[in-house]
C-alpha cells in the first residue's frame, strides 16, 4: 500500500515556515512578504494578539504610539501587508518596513535605521502560544515598533542612533592592534545594545515633561500582554530616571520580565541622550563597559569589523 507523501506545514508560523527556511538556505536576507502564504491560523493569531492588546495600549501606551496605530490604519482583522504599512508610514517619517528572512547582524540592523529602513520579521507566533516568543515576529515588529516610527521625533532618534553605530565602526578602523580593536568593538556593541534595549525596546516616558504619570514607548513592552501592565503597575519593577552611565553598564536578560527600567522625560530628552552617547563613544567611555549580557556573537562582531561605508 502506497504511503501518502507528507505535506509541508502551511503558513508563516515562527520556527515553522518552509518559505523562511528556503530563503535562508539561499542566503537571502531581504525578501518580499509572500502574503498568500499566511494561513488561517496565522490570521487568527494576529486577531487574538491585536484584540487583547488594544485595551492595554489605550491604558498604558504613550499617546504618540496610539496616534501611530491610527495613522497606519492597522487592522484587527488581518496580518498587515508591509506595502500598505509603507504607504502610510513613508509620508510621515520617510521610514519604511523592510521584510527580512531572519537575524540581521547588529551593524547591518543599525545601519538600516540610519537609512530609515526597519528590518521586519514576517512570521507570526503560534495562535496557541501567544505569550511564548522565541524570536521577534510580525506582531512585535509591526504592532510593537512601527507605530512609533510614524512620529518624526522618534524616527529621528533611530536615524541618529544608526549614525552612532556607523561612527563606532569607523572608529574601530583606527585601532591598529587587532586584539585591542576586537575588545573595543565588543564593548561598543554591548553599550549600543544596552542603550537600544532600555530605550527603543523597553523604554518608559513621562506622559508629559515633569509629570509623575508613566507611559510605555518601548516595543518589547508594547507587544507583551503581560509586561505592559507589569512594567507600569508592579512594585517589583524599579523605575529610575534615565542615566546613561547606568544604562550602558547594565546587563539585561531577554527571557524574563524586566526588573529595572529607565524613564525619559520626552522625545527631545531621548534624542539628546543619543548625542551624549556619541560623545562618550569618541571620548572612549564606551570602550570598557561592564561585562555580562548581552553576549556578543561572531556575526555581530564581524558586521562591525567588516562594515562597509559606501
Amino acid at each position: 500500500m502506497a504511503t501518502a507523501t507528507p505535506t509541508r506545514p502551511e503558513g508563516l508560523t515562527t520556527t515553522r515556515a518552509p518559505f523562511i527556511e528556503e530563503s535562508q538556505s539561499r542566503g537571502d536576507l531581504f525578501i518580499e512578504q509572500p502574503y498568500h502564504l499566511y494561513s488561517e491560523d496565522n490570521q487568527e493569531a494576529w486577531r487574538r494578539l491585536y484584540s487583547r492588546m488594544m485595551p492595554r495600549w489605550q491604558r498604558y501606551a504613550h499617546p504618540r504610539f496610539l496616534e501611530g496605530v491610527n495613522n497606519l490604519a492597522l487592522s484587527s482583522d488581518a496580518v498587515p501587508r508591509l506595502e500598505d504599512i509603507n504607504k502610510f508610514l513613508e509620508p510621515l517619517s520617510a521610514f519604511k518596513a523592510k521584510a527580512v528572512a531572519g537575524y540581521v547582524p547588529a551593524y547591518m540592523f543599525f545601519d538600516c535605521l540610519r537609512r530609515r529602513e526597519f528590518p521586519t520579521t514576517i512570521t507570526i507566533r503560534d495562535k496557541d502560544s501567544l505569550d511564548y516568543l522565541p524570536e521577534p515576529d510580525i506582531f512585535h515588529d509591526v504592532a510593537g515598533h512601527v507605530p512609533m516610527h510614524t512620529d518624526r521625533h522618534f524616527s529621528d532618534v533611530l536615524v541618529r542612533f544608526g549614525e552612532v553605530a556607523r561612527a563606532a565602526a569607523k572608529r574601530a578602523l583606527e585601532i591598529p592592534e587587532r586584539e585591542r580593536r576586537v575588545h573595543v568593538v565588543e564593548s561598543n556593541i554591548k553599550a549600543l545594545a544596552r542603550f537600544f534595549w532600555f530605550t527603543v525596546e523597553f523604554g518608559l516616558m513621562r506622559h508629559e515633561p515633569g509629570s509623575e504619570e508613566i507611559r510605555v514607548y518601548g516595543s518589547g513592552l508594547l507587544s507583551s500582554f503581560g509586561e505592559i501592565e507589569h512594567c507600569v503597575e508592579s512594585t517589583d519593577v524599579q523605575r529610575y530616571p534615565f542615566q546613561l552611565e547606568w544604562v550602558v553598564n547594565q546587563y539585561f536578560e531577554i527571557d524574563k520580565y524586566q526588573p529595572l527600567l529607565f524613564v525619559v522625560d520626552s522625545f527631545k530628552h531621548l534624542f539628546e541622550q543619543v548625542d551624549v552617547l556619541e560623545a562618550w563613544l569618541h571620548q572612549g567611555k564606551l570602550d570598557n563597559v561592564s561585562p555580562g549580557e548581552p553576549l556578543i556573537n561572531e556575526q555581530d562582531l564581524r558586521s562591525f569589523l567588516n562594515a562597509s561605508f559606501e
